[in-house]
């Protein structure tokens, strides 16, 4: 019995080895089904490469722009005050609207200037009537002086008073000129044509000559007042000696709100010394303003080129960011990967940032789309468009 049980165990166990292999086997191939499945979903579901806008490193001259900052002014700027004393009876313009020479700005109470006018005018006219009773008096003497008939003390003092009396009415007329004067500047007109400003004195407040009303402004064309150091102002003496005067239009006006002022300006006035405690030299120039746009007090960054640098590295200023205080590139190489590069920078001109070390002509950045890049990812390039630059001014900034 033991004998015949023995091949039939051994047997049993074969065919369980064998179906044990066979599942350990299907379940290796299901498993290897499943990851391959997994991987191709996977691969399926990966994002696309971004779209970045590239751009060639360019290798050209460019002109080096010196920049300073300043401040607005009017061409003419008027403090209004009146000449006399007297109440305020009215504002007869309105603030900030252009005036015009001989415009009435404000009416000072003129009755008391009147009175005075009026009470001139008699003392002129007594006057009057005195010299004219003292010509009379020479007129008559003078032949009765040669008959005898009075002495020539009395012909002679006829014609002192008769001097004097013409004394009084030269007095008494300029007295009347005055009073015309004083009721004449009860009406405050403008002295120029400009931009009223916002009245300082009200109605009904007493004013006198050291009353502040209002000003006005000429402010077409329209100063800029900037500063520039010692050095940049003997670099160009130096460089521009033999020029007789200004170059038309050579300066740029940058706003505020970053934007270019579409009329270019010119030097006016070098000024006269250098400030001891910062080193600078003020400047004024002038920049025609049409329809009074810019306003006295603005914010001015005065632009002008300097300098052309020949062969320069240039790419978009766009393209480069500040990392920490190191400005880096984002470098898209020939097989669409971004490399992130450091790189040093040097003068702006227009939309461009010169690129002294880091690139080299011909390799391309990025120029849009530099936030959502890093270093080693694959990339989709996209040509970039250059803005239109500005018109570039010849070297010459004064």
């Amino acid at each position: 019995m033991r004998r015949a049980l023995f091949p039939r165990s051994l047997l049993h166990a074969q065919r369980w080895i064998a179906k044990r292999n066979h599942a350990f086997a299907l379940a290796l191939a299901i498993t290897a089904a499943t990851v391959s499945s997994c991987k191709e979903k996977e691969k399926a579901a990966a994002p696309p490469p971004p779209d970045v806008l590239v751009t060639e490193v360019i290798q050209k001259d460019v002109p080096v722009y010196g920049e300073w900052i300043g401040t607005l002014s009017g061409f003419i700027n008027a403090t209004i005050r009146p000449q006399v004393k007297g109440y305020l009876l009215s504002k007869n313009y309105k603030e900030g609207d252009v005036v015009h020479t001989g415009d009435l700005l404000f009416q000072i109470d003129p009755r008391e200037f009147q009175a005075q006018l009026d009470q001139a005018q008699g003392q002129l006219a007594r006057a009057q009537a005195t010299q004219v009773k003292a010509q009379q008096d020479v007129t008559r003497y003078t032949p009765l002086a040669k008959e005898g008939a009075v002495s020539q003390q009395e012909l002679d003092d006829a014609i002192q008073q008769n001097l004097a009396a013409k004394a009084q009415v030269d007095s008494a007329r300029a007295a009347v000129e005055q009073a015309k004067l004083n009721l004449g500047w009860t009406k405050v007109t403008s002295p120029i044509d400009g931009v009223s400003g916002i009245a300082i004195a009200q109605i009904g407040d007493l004013v006198q000559p050291a009353t502040e009303l209002t000003t006005v402004s000429q402010v077409d064309p329209i100063k800029t007042l900037f500063p520039v150091s010692e050095q940049e102002y003997l670099k160009y003496t130096r460089t521009h000696a033999k020029d007789e005067s200004p170059r038309e239009g050579a300066l740029e006006l940058i706003l505020a709100d970053g934007t270019v002022f579409p009329h270019r300006g010119t030097l006016s006035v070098i000024g006269r010394q250098v400030d001891p405690r910062t080193g600078t030299l003020p400047l004024e120039a002038q920049f025609p303003n049409p329809g009074n746009v810019l306003r006295p007090g603005g914010y001015a960054l005065v632009r002008a080129v300097i300098d052309n640098q020949p062969k320069a590295l240039v790419v978009p200023q766009r393209a480069v960011r500040d990392v920490q205080g190191q400005m880096q590139v984002a470098v898209v190489t020939a097989d669409n990967k971004v490399e992130m590069r450091n790189v040093t920078t040097g003068p702006r001109s227009g939309f461009n940032w010169v690129i002294l070390d880091g690139v080299k002509p011909g390799e391309r950045v990025v120029a849009e789309g530099l936030q959502k890049v890093r270093g080693g990812m694959v990339v989709a390039p996209k040509p970039y468009t250059e803005p239109t630059p500005v018109p570039t001014p010849t070297v010459g900034a004064f």
